[in-house]
């Protein structure tokens, strides 16, 4: 949950200038951030660690409805399991303060386990409490 109406934390999602400022677990930035915001448009995504190792990923969006949802698929450059990943965020707003839930659908259940196997849970905790700092520096409703 973030502390900020619906609309801010979409565009936190889809901005290029704002997802550089938040996207990532400590240590790790993003370095190219391509967004075409339509469906059917790609984005891409290559973050950088503090080892200088780099992890690309991208993907298209299948469905875009500002402020409620945002629907793509995603591959990294480098993956360990096959198929595309589903990615659904569905943004709901109550009393100026959103809740945002992320459904990831694996092609495979093989592919599901791996992925439970890396880090995640640790590099989006950090990415949500960079994007929560984010969100509080907003001022007049522009972050």
């Amino acid at each position: 949950m973030f502390d900020a109406p619906a609309r801010l934390v979409f565009a936190a999602f889809t901005r290029p200038e704002l997802l550089v400022r938040w996207y990532g677990a400590r240590g790790w930035r993003l370095v190219e951030c391509e967004v075409d915001l339509r469906v059917g448009g790609r984005w891409r995504y290559v973050s950088q660690g503090p080892g200088g190792e780099r992890m690309g990923q991208s993907g298209v969006y299948r469905q875009v409805d500002p402020p409620r949802r945002l629907v793509c698929t995603e591959l990294f450059d480098d993956q360990s399991y096959p198929g595309e990943t589903l990615v659904r965020h569905d943004f709901t707003e109550l009393a100026g303060r959103t809740t945002v839930t992320t459904t990831l659908r694996f092609a495979t259940p093989e592919g599901r386990a791996t992925a439970l196997r890396y880090p995640m849970t640790r590099g989006v905790t950090e990415s949500f409490t960079r994007l929560a700092e984010l969100l509080a520096t907003t001022s007049g409703g522009q972050p």
